[in-house]
């Protein structure tokens, strides 16, 4: 038998046989003396089996039936077991063998899936038991109809209730084996041939679509390996396995891989809506370990990024996994201490500079010759997994326009950190050149040499061996120091336009929180956001966050240094680009001084910068007439206070109708000297004509 079409037309024949051996079973077992019989009022019967609109209510038969003799009912079992011999197997016959069912389990789960296939079966049931009221199978009637009848297969442990293949409804002090069978929805739509997940967890689980499981010899190696010690694990008996690092997408991939290599589907579970409460979750391993049989499945706690699992739920997964007798993979960031000694523990590793550039490479090989270098350029700036990679070229070589291409690829990576910061950071567009920025030679080089250092690090880290000698130190880390106003975070600008990547600037209210460890989770978000390097991290105002830590005076300074510690091991090993601003260097811990790579100061100010400053205020469209920029130079005003002025002294011609002239500009000068609590005596009104400066 070769189609589906096929195996379902036999499927159908055969529980047509197995029904027809029922009827003859029921009738033989009726008793003689019911002839006749008042009607089986609708409302006697249970709502599921009036469930079809317009069914009349059953009737008894008026007229006294044969019964059927030991070879009708010898004749019935023969054609039912011809059916069985079907290729592949009948459903029951499936489901008999995947969940250790005895001959009687399977024909007692036949009988209460008769009712469900076959509305006429309530009133055999009746006239069976010799009750009209009791128009539905129980423990009784099968025991007395059925073969190899055990009273064993009414024990909580045996199948038929452990995974709730039938549900039990006695009401009140009735006897088990006298209580209403029904057969679980889920399993009746097995038996009729159709296999679907039980909505019940359906609601709970996603599945893990067939493009995020790629193939396991399309994962980095180091991902490989750790399906090919899974997959040997799995098959040797291990039922938890843990799974860490990377991203929750990289995770996913590699379990999904893992099920692929099993022969298993694959679903996810956010491990927050597994079920805490003793009865629900021992529901929930009933319904998981039946439908690992049917299906069968593998099951993916997932963790999300940031989170820290309590012992609470490693403690309900590893139960989970001992009872459903089917692997269960836990997904997290970071490794779990909670699970037992016994877990099967693999790291999933990002892919290495080498096989992203590969995978670029592959991704781009419509290009030709020019493959190589674009896929060196983007594998030296962004930290992306193979799905990523092969998605954003797709897309990016779809548009058409190959003379854009390298931008549009750009562009698309840097999109990637957006989301995840959304929360904790303010996006700054960069608009600034290095024209805007005026700084001594000096400070200026420096700046000239993060950028290039940025651009070229693909190249000295993995070209000239550098990150296969340590994964340490290898983020880009920069310090800007200097009074309010003296530029750092237009030279912060400058870098991010000159780059191509955007700047965040990290909302340090949104990041320190006064609970305990919520701090930390903060910083691992914005962390993590930046690692696949499409973003600049600006920490304004620094040394409220990365401050000199504190001796242990109580469990809030021991919590502030543990985040300090967390927040130092991120720096040295994040591949962004990191700017600190601070206004108070001496403020700063000597540990993160070791390891910024760049300390750029930025001095207030002198005359010379100031005039430059002013000569750039104002855009080429304000209107302007008479401004002595000597004069204003000599006027001790920061970079930033610069701006204010300009832009407040335009406010004050445009409402008078005039160019901005030297009266606007020093009442500007006047209004900012206040708002900063110094003299006004350097911006009184010239004593002679000024010279003009257009």
């Amino acid at each position: 038998m070769s189609t589906k079409s096929e195996w379902e037309r036999a499927n159908q024949a055969y529980l047509s046989a197995a029904l027809q051996w029922l009827r003859v079973r029921l009738a033989q077992a009726s008793p003689a003396t019911v002839a006749s019989a008042a009607p089986v009022v609708a409302s006697t019967a249970p709502s599921w089996w009036r469930r079809g609109a317009g069914i009349a209510p059953a009737v008894a038969p008026t007229t006294p039936a044969a019964i059927p003799d030991d070879g009708a009912v010898a004749a019935a079992r023969a054609a039912m077991a011809s059916a069985e011999e079907s290729t592949p197997p009948p459903a029951l016959r499936l489901l008999a063998d995947a969940c250790g069912l005895s001959t009687f389990e399977r024909q007692t789960l036949l009988l209460c899936a008769a009712l469900e296939i076959d509305s006429g079966f309530a009133a055999a049931c009746a006239r069976a038991q010799g009750d009209l009221a009791k128009p539905h199978p129980t423990f009784a009637l099968a025991l007395a109809l059925l073969e190899e009848p055990s009273w064993e297969a009414l024990a909580p442990e045996r199948p038929l209730r452990a995974l709730r293949l039938i549900e039990i409804a006695p009401s009140g002090s009735q006897a088990l084996i006298a209580a209403p069978l029904r057969i679980d929805e889920r399993v009746a739509a097995f038996l009729k041939g159709l296999n679907y997940l039980d909505e019940r967890l359906a609601t709970l689980c996603s599945p893990i679509e067939e493009l995020a499981a790629p193939a396991s010899d399309a994962l980095p190696l180091a991902q490989q390996a750790v399906v090919d010690a899974f997959e040997h694990g799995v098959r040797s008996g291990a039922s938890l396995l843990h799974l860490h690092g990377a991203s929750a997408r990289e995770r996913l991939a590699l379990a999904g891989s893992l099920a692929q290599r099993l022969g298993l589907g694959a679903l996810t579970l956010p491990a927050d809506v597994l079920p805490a409460r003793g009865v629900e979750l021992d529901a929930f391993i009933q319904l998981w370990r039946r439908e690992s049989l049917l299906l069968p499945l593998l099951l993916v706690v997932e963790l999300a990024d940031g989170e820290t699992a309590p012992d609470a739920v490693c403690a309900r997964v590893q139960r989970l996994a001992a009872r459903i007798h089917a692997p269960v993979v836990v997904s997290a960031q970071d490794a779990l201490g909670s699970l037992p000694p016994e877990t099967l523990v693999g790291e999933a590793r990002r892919a290495s500079a080498g096989e992203q550039r590969a995978a670029w490479q592959h991704a781009l090989v419509a290009l030709g010759d020019d493959a190589e270098a674009l896929a060196a350029r983007m594998a030296g700036q962004f930290d992306l997994d193979f799905a990523t990679i092969a998605a954003t070229a797709e897309h990016a070589l779809a548009e058409g326009d190959r003379t854009a291409l390298a931008a549009r690829l750009w562009s698309a990576c840097t999109q990637r950190a957006r989301p995840a910061l959304r929360q904790l950071a303010r996006r700054i567009e960069p608009r600034a050149d290095w024209d805007a920025l005026v700084l001594p030679a000096h400070e200026k080089e420096q700046l000239r040499r993060i950028a290039e250092q940025v651009r070229q690090r693909g190249r000295v880290y993995d070209d000239y061996g550098f990150r296969a000698r340590s994964h340490r130190g290898l983020g880009i880390t920069a310090l800007f120091c200097g009074e309010s106003g003296t530029g750092k975070t237009l030279a912060a600008e400058v870098l991010a336009g000159e780059l191509g990547l955007a700047l965040y600037r990290i909302d340090l209210s949104a990041v320190v929180d006064k609970y305990i460890g919520e701090t930390e989770k903060n910083l691992r978000r914005v962390f993590d956001a930046t690692e696949d390097g499409g973003a600049i991290l600006f920490f304004d105002e620094a040394d409220a966050l990365f401050g000199k830590r504190s001796e242990v005076r109580d469990s809030h300074d021991r919590y502030a240094n543990i985040e300090i510690n967390y927040l130092l091991q991120r720096m040295e090993a994040f591949t962004g680009l990191a700017i600190l601003a601070t206004n108070m260097k001496h403020a700063l811990d000597v540990a993160f001084m070791r390891r910024l790579r760049f300390v750029v100061n930025f001095p207030f100010p002198g005359a010379a910068e100031r005039r430059a400053i002013w000569a750039s205020a104002f855009p080429a469209a304000t209107p302007r007439d008479g401004i002595d920029l000597d004069q204003l130079a000599r006027i001790n005003l920061s970079g930033g206070s610069i701006q204010n002025v300009a832009m407040n002294a335009a406010f004050l011609a445009a409402e008078g109708g005039a160019p901005v002239d030297m009266p606007h500009l020093l009442d500007a000068v006047r209004m900012e000297m206040r708002k900063l609590e110094r003299s006004t005596h350097g911006a009184r009104a010239p004593a002679t004509a000024p010279r003009a400066v257009q």
